[in-house]
């Protein structure tokens, strides 16, 4: 699978991703939610974890899109507990991808990860916005997971997609005005499928070998 990547840096406008063949690329989800599925997932997701310690977590927030500053105390649990939702809400982001019906043990766990004190954030003198203290890796999960059910439960959960390559599967969420977006990052998916397009419709067939007695005189 070409497009499962590892994240790089921060980006208010998504993430930096490299390809299974090293390239580089930019990818935006669309959601803070939805970042948080590049970190791995289920089953033959698993391969691709980078949750593994507690400043996994913190180097993530980091990088996401919330604002930068956070550094939440994350505990070696709270991991496990990021680990465990991020599945399950890939599982539910890609049903809700194909059409399918969600899942109540996938919808549980989102809210019962909502349900937690979020994070909080303040506004100084200078008219800035910072973090409060107290930020935990409960809290961040809490912020993200209320980002889940505000996508699920708004105008763009119908435009919940996964990327139209073959070998593919990022999620986004389309917002863009005309909604036709198919890939997970043009520059990526979206080339290499033009290119692939491209070869189908130039390459032709070798003609067959004409059996005795047709050849022309």
């Amino acid at each position: 699978m070409s497009a499962r990547a590892r994240e790089t840096r921060e980006s208010a406008t998504g993430l930096t991703l490299v390809s299974c063949d090293g390239k580089p690329y930019r990818f935006d989800p669309g959601a803070l939610c939805l970042e948080l599925l590049t970190t791995g997932g289920p089953g033959a997701f698993a391969r691709y974890e980078v949750l593994h310690t507690p400043a996994d977590l913190v180097a993530w927030a980091d990088r996401s899109r919330l604002a930068p500053g956070l550094e939440p105390a994350v505990g070696e649990d709270e991991v496990e507990r990021a680990r465990a939702f991020r599945d399950a809400l890939f599982l539910l982001t890609a049903d809700r991808a194909h059409g399918r019906p969600l899942q109540p043990g996938h919808v549980a766990t989102v809210n019962e990860t909502a349900a937690e004190p979020p994070l909080v954030s303040r506004l100084t003198p200078a008219g800035t916005r910072v973090w409060a203290p107290g930020a935990t890796g409960a809290r961040l999960l809490s912020t993200v997971a209320r980002d889940a059910i505000d996508l699920f439960s708004g105008p763009y959960a119908d435009r919940i997609r996964e990327c139209g390559a073959h070998d593919c599967y990022l999620l986004f969420v389309d917002t863009s005005r005309p909604g036709r977006r198919r890939w997970c990052a043009m520059g990526h998916c979206g080339n290499r499928e033009k290119v692939r397009a491209h070869r189908a419709r130039t390459t032709r067939p070798p003609a067959p070998d004409r059996p005795p007695g047709t050849d022309f005189v």
